[in-house]
């Protein structure tokens, strides 16, 4: 409906008054000027929306039959057809907007498969047909996807930085860069055992599978610990890497086993996913589990064989400065 303007204004009219009488005949005046009644019985104020009922606005006829009043008292009232011209066209039903660009949503949810899966199709789709878009216009993923792809970004980082901190932190405790190095060994045994048991139990990659695999580092890397101290100390008292290796491996056995164990065993209720809502929290048990399982036999296996190879391949001179740097030498009074 196209308003005729100079009509309109001989007759009193302003493109404002016929708007405004359209707007609250088809749809009320809820939105510009809401009316509530009070119930006098229990005070409870009830939204009063008045509109024409749609039988009667059925045909374009009966549209242009509405009665117009305008704000000039003076103007008497007239009918929508003498003050506008009306004409057929096709429109959107729906206009919608994202930070006021227009946009045209489709909405999609997943059934049966993961988010991921159906994100990564879905790109490959959109990728195919970009070069066929109108010049300007642009398809842009949102929704769960989104929050989906910065939650793993953020967790991905946060675990690089967990094993960064880790080492550095060791490093800062021990003095040196090679023992921390081969405590952290450890951990790509613990990445796989992840791996392998999300796959085996059929489990998908998610926010508390990641949680679960951070939790699981600082674990790993303070059973490596107890290994690799306790070879150091051997070595300070003058043994060479391969003993201190194997003492260090015998003796820290049942306590690298009791910790593992009691971390395992803890999540194994959380790795079952009993229970209404059991399932969200099932991938951080099961990366827990998985992650030890490997982190521990590494620890007790490979963590000793990879501090003997390096620490024996270390010069001969420097291995006698570090053992004099641990063992002063005291005054001799005997004969």
């Amino acid at each position: 409906m196209r308003v005729e303007r100079t009509k309109a204004q001989e007759l009193g009219f302003s493109a404002h008054d016929i708007a405004q009488n359209l707007l609250v005949s088809l749809s009320g005046s809820f939105q510009t000027s809401p009316t509530y009644w009070v119930d006098p019985k229990n005070g409870v104020s009830y939204s009063i929306a008045t509109q024409t009922p749609q039988y009667f606005t059925s045909t374009l006829q009966d549209l242009v039959n509405t009665p117009i009043t305008g704000t000039d008292p003076a103007a008497p009232p007239s009918l929508m057809a003498s003050l506008v011209s009306t004409q057929r066209g096709a429109g959107m039903g729906v206009v919608s907007h994202y930070n006021v660009a227009p946009v045209i949503d489709v909405f999609g949810s997943v059934d049966g498969r993961d988010l991921g899966g159906v994100s990564h199709d879905i790109n490959r789709i959109i990728d195919s047909a970009r070069s066929q878009l109108p010049r300007g216009s642009r398809v842009v993923i949102r929704g769960q996807v989104q929050t989906m792809n910065s939650s793993y970004t953020g967790l991905l980082l946060g675990l690089v930085f967990a094993i960064m901190l880790d080492y550095l932190l060791i490093v800062v405790n021990f003095q040196s860069w090679l023992d921390p190095f081969i405590m952290i060994s450890a951990l790509p045994a613990a990445l796989a055992g992840i791996a392998w048991i999300l796959f085996i139990t059929h489990t998908t990659l998610s926010v508390p599978a990641l949680m679960g695999t951070i939790m699981c580092m600082g674990v790993a890397t303070a059973n490596s610990i107890l290994v690799v101290s306790f070879a150091t100390e051997q070595i300070s008292q003058g043994k060479d890497p391969i003993s201190a290796a194997l003492e260090a491996g015998f003796t820290r056995f049942r306590p690298v086993l009791m910790t593992a164990l009691a971390m395992i065993i803890g999540m194994v209720p959380m790795a079952l996913g009993l229970g209404d809502g059991g399932e969200q929290n099932a991938p951080l048990g099961r990366a827990v589990i998985g992650g030890l399982l490997f982190a521990t036999v590494s620890t007790l296996f490979f963590v000793p064989t990879f501090f003997s190879v390096l620490h024996g391949s270390k010069p001969q001179l420097g291995r006698d400065r570090d053992l004099l740097t641990a063992q002063p030498l005291t005054e001799n009074t005997g004969d």
